[in-house]
């Protein structure tokens, strides 16, 4: 702070004068260096408080994977009943999914541990890539990727040859890698809602497949090679632009639930009964006009949805047949009045029931739950049982 003094002089006229008033003003002046060194002094301590954080975050991912193979070398001393105690009061994370090793010589002090798995998480739209150290890890048997930006897999997911599990909803994968139908042991693949317009053959080398979903992406048709995938028991490929049911799903003979909702069908084919073991298939939400007989003939089939809309020609089987619950929905409430007596009614209501129970049974592992969730229940008023 500088001080100045303001000097004012007047004349005085009258007397032949003069009056002089000085003032005292304060003026302040900023020495820019200072300013400087307090910003450089502010951002310093800044780096310093990032670069301490950072260290402790590093420090204590290291203890956790140093946790982990005590918490292994502890539970080899455990009884399988003690270890799923164990487990079951452990904090889950992307680190602490990991499960101890389960490669335990069969011997009276060490047991075997039954039923243990290992378990790798990744969850939020900040994850690009697969962190690095997943290569280290190649003992791991199931994989649960969500709602990331990944859109790809790595070529070297070959080397986790006892992946079982590759659940992988919720991302921007665009391509399976062609190394995928090296995971024999892959029983479990879910893709659903991704952006995969289509798939490998080799995935047909999967021969230990019993669960495929690929529902919510952009896909035409399946590899042939797929028919290879013997047992297959439930196949999800709704929310696609399928035009006609794929060649391969017909020959999937251990299938028993097949989702092929919304997509571009507009008939079904004449050999279905080639699926004997089928117990679910919806097919709503598409562009049928007719049902084949030969759906007559499958004769483990306990349900079948469809639009009610734009079909106009069913086999009479199915209407008859008590054991088939035959749903149909209604976009348009006008095209079909539920009458009859309050038994009757009854009923109806209580394959209402059922049918939200298998319904939503079947959608709640997609990725998007609570989506589907609302989507079937604004369907209460829109079923038609006949």
């Amino acid at each position: 702070m500088e001080s100045t003094l303001n000097c004012e002089i007047q004349p005085n006229s009258s007397r032949g004068e003069i009056n002089m008033r000085v003032d005292r003003v304060d003026i302040p002046v900023y020495d820019i260096s200072l300013l400087r060194n307090i910003w450089e002094g502010r951002e310093k301590k800044y780096k310093n408080k990032q670069k301490k954080e950072h260290e402790r975050v590093q420090k204590s991912a290291l203890a956790k994977i140093n946790q982990q193979w005590q918490y292994r070398i502890a539970c080899k001393k455990l009884k399988s009943n003690e270890v799923e105690v164990l487990q079951h009061y452990l904090t889950r994370t992307a680190l602490t999914e990991i499960q101890p090793h389960q490669d335990i010589p069969n011997t009276d002090e060490n047991p075997i541990i039954e039923g243990i798995k290992f378990i790798f998480e990744l969850d939020g739209d900040k994850w690009i890539e697969l962190p690095d150290n997943l290569l280290d890890m190649t003992y791991l048997r199931e994989w649960h990727i969500r709602r990331t930006k990944i859109c790809k897999l790595p070529e070297w997911i070959v080397q986790f040859p006892d992946l079982c599990v590759l659940d992988i909803p919720q991302n921007g994968i665009d391509k399976l890698p062609v190394e995928i139908g090296q995971l024999t042991k892959l029983r479990v693949l879910k893709v659903n809602y991704n952006r995969l317009s289509s798939i490998p053959p080799e995935l047909g080398e999967c021969e230990n497949l019993e669960r495929l979903e690929l529902t919510g992406n952009y896909l035409e048709q399946l590899p042939f090679e797929l028919s290879n995938l013997k047992k297959v028991t439930h196949l999800d490929i709704a929310e696609n632009q399928f035009a006609s049911i794929p060649i391969c799903a017909l020959r999937m003979t251990s299938l028993q639930l097949l989702d092929m909702s919304i997509n571009m069908l507009t008939d079904l084919p004449e050999d279905m009964d080639r699926l004997e073991e089928l117990e679910s298939l919806f097919v709503h939400k598409n562009n049928m006009s007719y049902l084949p007989k030969c759906l007559v003939n499958i004769t483990t089939l306990k349900m079948i949805v469809v639009s009610g809309d734009t079909l106009i020609c069913w086999p009479s089987g199915l209407k008859e047949n008590p054991a088939i619950k035959f749903i149909k929905l209604y976009d348009n409430m006008a095209d079909e009045i539920m009458e009859g007596d309050d038994e009757i009614l009854e009923t109806r209501q209580d394959h209402h029931k059922e049918f939200m129970k298998t319904y939503i049974d079947t959608v709640k592992d997609r990725g998007k739950t609570s989506l589907s969730y609302l989507w079937v229940v604004s369907l209460l008023d829109k079923l038609a049982i006949t």
